[in-house]
């Protein structure tokens, strides 16, 4: 390709991008969405996400559905060409499909699932392999947290990520610097107060649990004061946390059932230092004099507590 050429395509892309970004990304002939990189997948997500919230909603979710279902047609037909009754439908469908938690709008996480991407980068969101309890998680954190600093650092979260990939079998395909580009990709797309590093609540999102036990309706119905706990619920709670059988919930296990618990009142922002103030209001309210471990008597007078608490009281 000579220069005029190539000067004709690049600008013929910069036209594309700024009638439908979503063009760009389609093959010009089968019409179908071609793998992108990390660093494509956040443009994506960049653009889209014009307030930098987290989410693509509301009128940001209408114009990303326009533009992608319009950059399927052959001929350059403007977004606008979708009408409001077919976008109506099409989100209804849309959603169903992929608003895992139905919130009304499009987390990373859920996009993700949605265009193709690297095989590599996408095994990093684990979506088929998700923990199993918080428990684990707090053994993960511990294990990377390798200063103790309360949160996961840029080194940090690529020693994670290289293990896996080394898990997957596919860290011989992954260079260094794309290690890197992966790295810097994953704190974008995680690191939702921007300070270079992922807090609590942070790789919570990147690492989720199967389950947070603890927001089943019984639980929240217990802990808003709407129904009785059992004798049963308790004991599917300990049992849940008392991963060793050894008759108490201690060290990971503890954190992993405050991390649950804290989730049910500090959902979507909380830090390591949250769990430790946490944790010691929590103790201290039950009358429980701290030595690092929970029996079923001291669980038991914890959610009960907890359950005589009005919700501002929780807050």
């Amino acid at each position: 390709m000579d220069a005029a050429a190539a000067a004709a395509a690049a600008k013929r892309v910069q036209i594309e991008k700024a009638h439908n970004f979503m063009r760009q990304y389609r093959d010009p002939e089968s019409r179908e969405l071609k793998k992108l990189s990390a660093n494509q997948f956040m443009d994506v997500w960049a653009h889209y996400d014009k307030d930098g919230n987290g989410y693509i909603e509301g009128t940001e979710l209408d114009g990303f559905l326009r533009e992608f279902v319009s950059s399927a047609n052959a001929t350059d037909i403007s977004p606008e060409a979708v009408t409001d009754t077919m976008l109506e439908e099409l989100k209804s469908c849309f959603m169903e499909a992929y608003d895992d938690n139905q919130d009304g709008k499009i987390d990373i996480r859920e996009l993700a699932q949605l265009l193709p991407m690297e095989e590599n980068f996408l095994l990093l969101f684990r979506f088929d392999n998700p923990l199993e309890s918080s428990v684990e998680f707090m053994k993960i954190w511990r294990e990377y947290d390798t200063d103790n600093s309360g949160y996961i650092e840029a080194d940090e979260l690529k020693n994670f990520l290289r293990d896996l990939l080394k898990e997957a079998k596919k860290i011989n395909d992954v260079s260094e610097d794309k290690l890197i580009e992966y790295t810097d990709t994953m704190l974008q797309v995680f690191d939702a107060n921007k300070d270079g590093r992922l807090q609590l609540s942070e790789m919570a999102k990147l690492l989720p649990v199967k389950e947070n036990f603890l927001c089943r309706q019984v639980f929240k119905e217990g802990i808003d004061g709407a129904t009785k706990l059992t004798k049963e619920d308790i004991e599917k709670v300990f049992s849940l946390y008392d991963r060793d059988n050894s008759g108490t919930i201690e060290n990971e296990e503890l954190k992993g059932f405050l991390k649950d618990l804290l989730e049910l009142v500090k959902k979507d922002d909380y830090d390591a230092q949250d769990l430790a103030a946490f944790e010691e209001t929590i103790l201290r309210g039950v009358g429980y004099e701290k030595h690092g471990k929970i029996s079923r008597k001291e669980l038991t007078m914890i959610l009960l507590t907890l359950a005589k608490l009005s919700p501002d009281d929780e807050q």
